[in-house]
């Protein structure tokens, strides 16, 4: 449940009720809005302790939670999440965020000249793959650690935020002290172990839909994360596996206002994974920011028929540049910024 204070509670007050909520056995949420605070009030059963709650002075009414999803539900907080990464990026604002970059990391010259490419465009974030789920257990996995030391790297010099996945809770930590934000793949949207390591730590993560998992699955693996005290979690549709074959997954663009509808996290969109055929990437990219996506993410590589994962889906980066151009007037169409 939800309890809303009066306009004005002073500190000791919101102390005091988080201090009650902890002494019945659940854990508390704090949400500041602009002219009110907002707990949660986390934990089965909580519902039954209302009226120990309606009875101090500073709850103002108390709001029960019907979805499986509390602390990622639109009934738990009405604004939008914005998530910030370093100074400039916005995920959640007006401003429509892109990231680029390849899927995996192969060489060291492919990668920072790909993360110029990027900063000239006009992109904001770089994104590399270090540690590769494949389908094959002998198709390439990755360059490790030196593959992040190679994205740490090209961050000095261009100064872009980097993005890279993480498979498995002992990772975490490892990642943490490379990557700006943590990328949880398709493959792992519900191992609920590592959603609860990614919880525990102090970077944005960005959570990938599974590609057969319902958007109220998404949002509980949402949950999992914001749960363990991470709220800085960025949704992502990267399409769902239907029974067309003419693109890679299905990309659900429907799933962009659904999620929004439901819950206040920022939304960005892969197209590249969600159709998988390089020629139809730009024009679902324009259509996931017109349908109201916080941003993109797109694959780039410079020689992509040299990529060592995914180069039928990698733009080149004169595509990406010219992509750009089509964002910006697509989102200025709909009232937003790049």
């Amino acid at each position: 449940m939800i309890l809303t204070l009066k306009t004005g509670t002073s500190k000791k007050e919101v102390d005091n009720v988080i201090a009650k909520i902890k002494e019945l056995g659940f854990t508390p949420s704090l949400s500041r809005g602009t002219e009110r605070v907002v707990i949660g009030v986390i934990g089965d059963k909580a519902i039954v302790h209302k009226d120990k709650f309606a009875t101090m002075e500073a709850v103002d009414f108390i709001t029960p939670i019907s979805k499986p999803y509390k602390l990622v539900s639109r009934e738990f907080k009405k604004e939008n999440t914005i998530v910030s990464i370093g100074k400039d990026v916005h995920v959640g604002s007006k401003q429509v965020v892109v990231i680029g970059g390849p899927c995996s990391i192969d060489t060291k010259e492919n990668l920072i000249l790909t993360a110029r490419e990027i900063k000239k465009a006009g992109g904001h974030l770089l994104r590399g793959g270090a540690f590769k789920p494949r389908t094959s257990p002998y198709s390439f996995q990755g360059l490790g650690e030196k593959g992040l030391e190679l994205l740490a790297e090209a961050k000095k010099l261009t100064g872009l935020p980097t993005v890279t996945e993480v498979m498995d809770p002992r990772q975490v930590e490892l990642i943490c002290e490379y990557a700006d934000v943590l990328q949880i793949g398709a493959r792992n949207a519900q191992n609920f172990d590592l959603l609860k390591e990614v919880g525990q730590c102090a970077k944005p993560v960005i959570l990938k839909r599974g590609f057969a998992t319902t958007v109220e699955e998404w949002l509980m693996s949402a949950e999992y994360i914001v749960s363990k005290g991470n709220h800085q979690v960025i949704l992502c549709e990267r399409g769902i596996r239907t029974f067309e074959t003419a693109t890679r997954n299905t990309l659900d663009l429907s799933a962009i206002p659904v999620a929004k509808h439901l819950s206040h996290l920022p939304v960005m969109v892969d197209p590249s994974h969600g159709v998988g055929v390089r020629e139809y990437i730009v024009p679902m990219a324009l259509a996931a920011i017109a349908a109201g996506a916080d941003g993109v993410m797109v694959e780039v590589h410079p020689v992509p028929a040299e990529a060592l994962s995914d180069g039928h889906q990698a733009l080149l980066p004169i595509q990406f540049q010219h992509m750009m151009k089509q964002i910006k007037l697509v989102a200025e169409a709909v009232g937003r910024t790049i």
